[in-house]
């Protein structure tokens, strides 16, 4: 049932979404296939964790907006507005809505179900690996920062800042993420991503 309505999801999303360079359709496509892979090995209901992955990110201030803790509240307040416009199951509303407004790493929300684990877990995995170094090395140019600081570049003996260096960001959040996912498929992925990012600060290391 739940996959006649993917091309209509799917729609909206890129016709609605604020593309910035590591929040395009891209970044979608790929929280849908990770919430698909969950759902599937943690058993939740597809029906609520698909359309919430789909149209997570259908609203979102900048990066640096004051307001972006808000983002993920005003994303389900549109994704439930357009379902409804579909004839999507009501049954299903009310849980959709959480775990789109849960996803959100700013606006600190504890799932409160399984489905709503699943639909952030996969979101911050796309924030880990190969592909979360390349968003954060977007953000960072997006912000124009430089990408490390000279003095102690990788943190030895200062506070990490993440306002001003790119790679600080893996040291403020990202090496903390994969011990936070709430399901255990999700930490053994992010654990394996993780791996790889600090591989590649290592290599860095050996330029710099």
């Amino acid at each position: 049932m739940i996959e006649k309505y993917e091309n209509e999801l799917l729609a909206f999303a890129q016709k609605e979404m604020s593309q910035d360079p590591a929040h395009d359709i891209n970044h979608v496509l790929r929280v849908v296939k990770t919430a698909k892979d969950l759902c599937h090995q943690e058993k939740g209901k597809l029906k609520i964790v698909l359309p919430a992955a789909y149209l997570h990110d259908c609203f979102s201030f900048a990066k640096n907006h004051p307001d972006r803790a808000h983002s993920s509240k005003i994303a389900a307040d549109k994704a439930i507005e357009f379902l409804k416009l579909i004839g999507y199951p009501s049954a299903y509303l009310d849980d959709i809505h959480h775990a789109i407004t849960a996803h959100s790493y700013s606006a600190n929300i504890k799932p409160r179900t399984l489905e709503g684990e699943i639909v952030q877990d996969a979101d911050r995995l796309d924030s880990l690996g190969a592909i979360g170094i390349t968003r954060c090395l977007q953000v960072g140019a997006s912000l124009e920062m430089p990408l490390y600081s000279n003095c102690d570049t990788f943190c030895k003996q200062r506070l990490p800042d993440d306002r001003n260096y790119t790679i600080d960001h893996f040291y403020v959040k990202l090496f903390s993420l994969a011990d936070k996912m709430n399901t255990e498929s999700a930490r053994i992925e992010g654990r394996h991503r993780t791996k790889f990012m600090r591989e590649y600060l290592q290599q860095l290391k050996t330029e710099v």
